[in-house]
């Protein structure tokens, strides 16, 4: 769009991770796997503990939320990316960028605050064995569970009535999706409130949960250094090491995105930090999870032997 008038926009455009048309067919071929491994990998995840008994405890229910939650936020980006990619049209409607922007958060925050959940039934486990059933009853489960998801439902509605009252100067976006950060650059009117706000949320669902997951494994650490036997100290660490590599990936890049000031920001930073938490993150899960577990790598080659299995 040429120019800087205000205008209410009926659609944007969304630039995209390269505007060099020789790289795009390798970008969707490469985000086209990442998506299918992902598709395949968190559902595997999901069906393999939910066709389980013996996975019915409280880690793996949390696992199963995250590997959903992991599959609905790569779906919510990366198939339109893809569609953009392949039909050469890189424009979204004005409604649909708002509920692109909507879902994004939401199950961004959902996967946030589910982080820090598994981190706390860490904590339980490890430095309060005796009491781990009584402590994460079938109750606390569901409400430490549920409790993000309505949570997420109040904070991501509150960023898009805040979106919906501003006016745009231009609609392009350089970005592969709708978020807020590029959305604000585009803004006319005074955007104080929207900026004050993210910070807030951010603070609540970024900085909030990181604290607490650094808090419960400083308190294992300590708890794991008392453990008499070497053998036990190395079963202890293993079973935090695989959540240890997700809370790396997901805060070292959400933290940067949301919580560094826009000085030292930039459209390139940002899309490669979002890269990672929408797409390469939600793919990588479902290896880092099963990799060391060997649990749930039963209960995934029973999962797939009975689907390969003919029925009589």
């Amino acid at each position: 769009m040429e120019g800087r008038n205000e205008t209410s926009a009926s659609e944007f455009i969304l630039l995209g991770l390269s505007e060099k048309p020789e790289q795009e067919t390798v970008l969707f071929a490469l985000f086209l796997c990442m998506y299918l491994v992902t598709v395949l990998g968190n559902l595997l995840i999901v069906l393999a503990i939910s066709s389980d008994s013996h996975l019915h405890t409280p880690m793996y229910f949390f696992l199963a939320n995250l590997s959903l939650v992991d599959f609905c936020l790569a779906t919510n980006t990366v198939p339109k990316m893809l569609v953009n990619i392949q039909t050469k049209s890189k424009s979204i409607s004005y409604p649909c960028c708002l509920t692109q922007m909507y879902f994004f958060h939401f199950f961004g925050i959902v996967d946030s605050v589910l982080i820090a959940v598994m981190a706390y039934d860490r904590f339980v486990a490890i430095c309060h064995p005796l009491h781990y059933t009584t402590i994460m009853s079938p109750r606390l489960c569901g409400l430490l569970a549920g409790g993000p998801w309505g949570f997420s439902c109040f904070i991501s509605l509150t960023h898009i009535l805040l979106m919906a009252r501003l006016v745009f100067c231009g609609n392009q976006i350089p970005h592969y999706f709708c978020d807020l950060t590029p959305l604000l650059r585009l803004s006319c009117t005074d955007t104080s409130v929207n900026k004050i706000f993210v910070l807030i949320v951010a603070g609540m669902v970024i900085a909030t949960p990181f604290i607490c997951i650094l808090a419960s494994y400083a308190h294992i650490i300590v708890a794991v250094m008392q453990v008499p036997s070497a053998g036990g100290r190395k079963k202890a660490f293993s079973t935090c090491s695989s959540h240890l590599s997700v809370v790396a990936l997901f805060y070292g890049t959400t933290i940067g995105v949301y919580l560094c000031p826009s000085s030292v920001r930039t459209a390139v930073k940002e899309k490669a930090s979002a890269v990672m938490y929408t797409a390469v993150t939600p793919m990588l899960n479902p290896f880092i999870y099963s990799l060391r577990n060997r649990d749930l790598q039963g209960a995934l080659r029973k999962l797939i032997n009975r689907e390969n299995t003919p029925s009589s």
